[in-house]
């Protein structure tokens, strides 16, 4: 009586093959970028609520409300504090339990965005020692961080080379440079809608893509 099923020793022909490794290359991709959805919505909805808080201190152009600004600049701190110690968190995550460098690289570019934060606030506050104005501040504080942000994504395209990271990134410098020429406020409210959206539609971009990964 003949088996007509493969044994063990039997190689699967190139095709099996090659369907087998695009389906591990995709589980360890799907596995690597899964903090990045979550960094991306925290930050979107920190950019969001920290600058439209901003955006709505006395005088500053909201016309339906006006908040405090102790109480404003207080929120956009907290909000930025709790985004960078939740990337941090979760960017330690970045390819853990992958050995080369992809999990080098992951783990690199997960952290980078807290020291990128950390950088661009010391740079700022060193421009406000040396005399830098309020009014200037107030302009170049968001437009760091903006830059930061365009230039982390830029460098997530060349290590994923992905189309929407690079797009992102590109998305965030051209806002952080607009945020200029708008000055004080509305350059709080160009950072808050078209900064923060963005973090927030790329978030929920990649979310869908995991889910279809998975099917």
């Amino acid at each position: 009586m003949t088996n007509d099923l493969p044994d063990d020793d039997t190689p699967l022909d190139p095709a099996a093959m090659l369907a087998l490794l695009e389906q591990q290359q995709r589980k360890v991709n799907n596995d690597l970028i899964a903090p990045v959805p979550w960094i991306l919505l925290v930050w979107g909805f920190a950019w969001l609520l920290g600058f439209l808080a901003l955006w709505s201190m006395p005088g500053g152009g909201n016309p339906l409300f006006e908040v405090p600004p102790t109480i404003a600049w207080l929120t956009f701190v907290a909000l930025l504090i709790v985004a960078i110690v939740v990337s941090a968190i979760l960017g330690s995550r970045i390819g853990r339990g992958v050995r080369g460098a992809s999990g080098f690289s992951g783990a690199v570019y997960g952290l980078s965005w807290t020291f990128g934060s950390i950088a661009a606030a010391g740079i700022g506050a060193g421009m406000v020692r040396l005399g830098m104005s309020s009014d200037l501040a107030g302009v170049l504080f968001p437009a760091l961080y903006g830059l930061v942000a365009g230039l982390l994504y830029l460098a997530g395209a060349t290590i994923w080379r992905s189309i929407s990271q690079l797009v992102l990134g590109l998305w965030l410098l051209l806002v952080s440079t607009v945020s200029v020429f708008a000055g004080l406020p509305h350059n709080y409210l160009v950072m808050g809608l078209a900064g923060g959206g963005a973090f927030l539609v790329y978030g929920i971009v990649l979310f869908i893509i995991r889910a279809r990964s998975r099917q």
